[in-house]
């Protein structure tokens, strides 16, 4: 995967520079403030945010915990130069990297917990593996995974507001997460106790929170 090879923050659906504010839609309070409480950040933790976009997670997590020592990485500088611009921006340290090459840009077993919000739902299927791979590689042993990303989409409701994200990211892509691929895609790159532990639904679909741990 190359740095000019990664879809856009919306897609094909919206320039990147509305992109806060079409995230508002999917109730992204509610299931940012339940990756928070998964991560239970503490002090002098390494905590990853992969594929960070405009950087509301990262930032979350740093006022959660101003002693965790937060990292947001993306390949995309247009949505880095958004979040470096927002309050707090300097309690983050924040990369141009992609996702399955996480150690280069960080080294192995170096974090003590990583997060990414509606990011592998735009990757290939052999992407998104390659960057569960590099997840897993970054971890350091007994270190913590959090993914909110849309999952399974469980009715008929939830199917039919899925096709918002399909016509934005592409049909290809986005459907294995809606056939529910990702809790075995993440026990494959070698995780355990993968849980699926929240599921919210918002109007463009179904988003679950997925938790694992790294031996």
């Amino acid at each position: 995967m190359s740095e000019t090879a990664f879809t856009p923050a919306l897609g094909r659906f919206a320039p990147t520079r509305f992109y806060d504010n079409a995230i508002t839609l999917t109730r992204e309070r509610l299931w940012r403030a339940l990756v928070a409480m998964h991560v239970a950040p503490r002090p002098d933790d390494v905590i990853v945010d992969v594929g960070c976009g405009t950087g509301s997670l990262a930032l979350l997590l740093n006022r959660v915990e101003p002693m965790a020592r937060v990292v947001g990485v993306d390949p995309d500088p247009d949505v880095l130069a958004v979040a470096k611009g927002k309050p707090g921006a300097a309690g983050v340290r924040w990369l141009t990297g992609i996702g399955d090459t996480l150690t280069q840009t960080l080294g192995p077993a170096s974090a003590d917990t990583v997060v990414s919000s509606l990011v592998l739902h735009q990757c290939p299927v052999a992407v998104k593996r390659s960057v569960l791979a590099s997840m897993f590689a970054v971890l350091s042993p007994g270190g913590k995974l959090v993914i909110a990303d849309y999952g399974l989409q469980r009715t008929p409701l939830m199917r039919l507001a899925f096709r918002i994200v399909q016509f934005a990211d592409g049909k290809q892509d986005t459907q294995p997460n809606a056939d529910g691929v990702l809790p075995e895609l993440i026990t494959e790159a070698g995780f355990r106790a993968v849980r699926e532990t929240e599921v919210v639904p918002t109007v463009s679909g179904s988003i679950s929170i997925y938790t694992a741990r790294r031996d």
